[in-house]
């Protein structure tokens, strides 16, 4: 497993790029609403990142995706396509928001509900974003990989929830995805975390069951095998030499999870 320990300087442009792809969640929220077509909010997210940002949208023809976010509806786990499917009233939407900015990678996501769920899938959101905060104030040199998805996995099934199996988080500097995999579920992963390591923790919950399948159409949209909601929060996370900076982070979450989390 070839993990790259960032030096000073790249773990500065993270902090920038992880800035930007931040600041593409905050822009998009207003927009997400009724109405609105999911290649719309593509849209006003690729001109920000290109136009004023002076960025790259990373997902923008990565192994041929066509689109410069991922934008996933109600049973869609991830890598939604943004096309003319307008959102409706109770919607749970996940816009995953990956920038390139002087060759390296900011990445992270988060829900949206259009108007007012259900309660169930209000629950589901809001554990899936707990969920993910938990896993990150375990971050810290000495821990082990295995504790993010030792603590993911109990808070989803405590709610009648399950964790996906298919799709995990990633190391991220340079390359989009680099090692090591994250996976959310309990694992026996022995590595043991190091300062230096940036990698995403991006858990994706299922009401119902864990599976999934991939569209054969798209070869990308990621659904639930029994049509039940998902959701999913994503942030970038640097080790630090107490614990880790959430390079993703944004302001509205501040009552909620420190930016820098210090166990010393």
């Amino acid at each position: 497993m070839s993990i790259v320990i960032k030096t000073p300087e790249q773990i500065e442009k993270m902090r920038v790029a992880g800035r930007l792809a931040a600041e593409v969640l905050e822009l998009i929220g207003p927009h997400v609403q009724k109405g609105v077509t999911t290649e719309e909010l593509n849209q006003i997210c690729h001109d920000h990142i290109t136009k004023v940002q002076q960025a790259i949208p990373a997902p923008l023809n990565y192994h041929g995706f066509p689109k410069s976010t991922c934008i996933s509806i109600n049973e869609v786990v991830c890598h939604g396509i943004p096309g003319h499917k307008k959102l409706k009233e109770g919607d749970i939407v996940n816009i995953d928001i990956t920038v390139i900015k002087d060759g390296y990678h900011g990445d992270t996501s988060k829900m949206f509900i259009v108007g007012q769920a259900t309660p169930r899938n209000k629950k589901l959101v809001e554990v899936t974003q707990q969920s993910l905060y938990a896993a990150i104030k375990q971050i810290k040199p000495g821990a082990c990989l295995s504790d993010i998805g030792a603590t993911i996995q109990p808070i989803a099934e405590k709610e009648g929830f399950s964790v996906v199996r298919d799709f995990c988080g990633h190391g991220i500097g340079e390359g989009f995805h680099e090692e090591p995999q994250i996976v959310h579920y309990r694992n026996k992963a022995r590595l043991k975390l190091k300062s230096g390591m940036i990698f995403t923790i991006e858990p994706m919950i299922n009401a119902g069951d864990y599976r999934c399948k991939v569209s054969k159409k798209d070869g990308w949209t990621a659904t639930t095998k029994d049509g039940q909601p998902s959701a999913q929060f994503e942030h970038t996370l640097l080790v630090t030499d107490n614990g880790c900076e959430v390079l993703t982070w944004r302001e509205e979450e501040a009552e909620l999870l420190p930016q820098v989390i210090s166990h010393s």
